[in-house]
This record gives structure tokens, sequence and C-alpha cells, in this order.
């Protein structure tokens, strides 16, 4: 069918622009791993081990032993911490270290969200950028074929750019309100269970 094909080439061509973002973006992956500090490498590897099954496991046969030894329910075997206070100060001191490397990971991890999230606003912004002049083009087409629809004011509103500072203290001064609101009339700023 002739028909058929063309919607099949765009379909290959959505496909292969897919493949090229998901292999740029894999490239990209790579690269920020290879360019982390051993430190880095090290606190993610240990933070990878700490969420996984092996590492309950560990803990389950080395604390239940403990715990079996010292209350005296392994005859023969002698106790070495009766009063549990060094099973307690091991596990302190082990929390401290995985909560550091916890949160080392978490910096890490955060950089990086961070990262994608200000690409994320740049494409926004492009692509805001470009269906403005994409709304204004088609205005001028419109307007030249006598199409009525391109003297609607929306389609003014639609076509001017949008300046993201101004968009930014549109929201702060909207969340300010809403605070002042707040601590001015709680009972009017709250929602009210009654329906």
């Amino acid at each position: 069918m002739p028909g058929s094909s063309k919607p099949q080439s765009q379909a290959t061509g959505a496909i292969s622009v897919v493949n090229r973002n998901i292999k740029a973006l894999v490239a990209r992956r790579q690269v920020e791993e290879g360019e982390q500090s051993w430190r880095d490498r090290l606190a993610g590897r240990i933070t990878r081990f700490t969420g996984s099954m092996g590492f309950i496991a560990i803990h389950v046969l080395v604390y239940g032993a403990w715990l079996a030894i010292n209350l005296g329910w392994a005859p023969g075997v002698p106790r070495f911490d009766p009063t549990l206070v060094s099973m307690t100060v091991v596990a302190s001191i082990e929390a401290i270290f995985l909560s550091v490397f916890i949160l080392m990971t978490q910096r890490r991890m955060m950089a990086q969200a961070d990262r994608r999230a200000d690409l994320t606003l740049q494409i926004s912004l492009l692509a805001e950028y470009e269906v403005t002049r994409l709304i204004t083009l088609n205005k001028q087409m419109a307007k030249v074929l006598g199409v009525e629809e391109a003297n609607e004011p929306e389609l003014e509103e639609l076509a001017r750019d949008v300046a993201p500072e101004q968009v930014l203290e549109q929201i702060d001064q909207c969340e300010r309100h809403v605070t002042d609101d707040e601590l001015s009339d709680p009972q009017r700023a709250a929602p009210s269970a009654k329906h």
C-alpha cells in the first residue's frame, strides 16, 4: 500500500531518535561514573551492598549468633558479651559509618539530579521559544490567508515570550500570599473538613 510506507518511515525515524537519545544518556552516565573519585565509587558500592538481601542475611547470622551465644542458648560456647553492651557499640558504630556512606551517595545523586533538572529546564525554555516562534509564524500566515482565528486575542498572549524570572517571581509572590493568609487566618487557610 502506498499510504502505509510514510507512517512506517515516520515511526522508524522516531525510534532512531529515541535510540540516539538513549545511547547519548547511557554514554553520559558512563562518563559521569568514570569521573567519580575513588571515595564516591567506594561509597556507592557500600550503599548498594547495604541495600541488598545479602547484607540483611549477614546481619541476621552475625547478630543472631551473637545473641544466641551471649544469652546462653549455645551450650558449650562461652559468653563473650553477656550484657550485650559490645554488640550495641558495634551496631552504633556501624550505623554511623553506613549513614555517612549513604549521605555521600545521596549528595552525589542530588548533584546529578540538579544537573538533569537544569538540562530539562533549558530544553523546556528552548521548546517554549520555538513554539512561540511557530505560533507567530502561523499567525502571520493565517492573516495572509484570511483565516478568522488569526485575530483571536489568545494568540497574542501565546505569541509572547515567557520570561522565566517573571514566572519565578509570580510563584514566589503566590507562595508568600498563601503563607501570609495562613499566618493571619489559619481557619480560613486550612481546608474545611465539612462538605
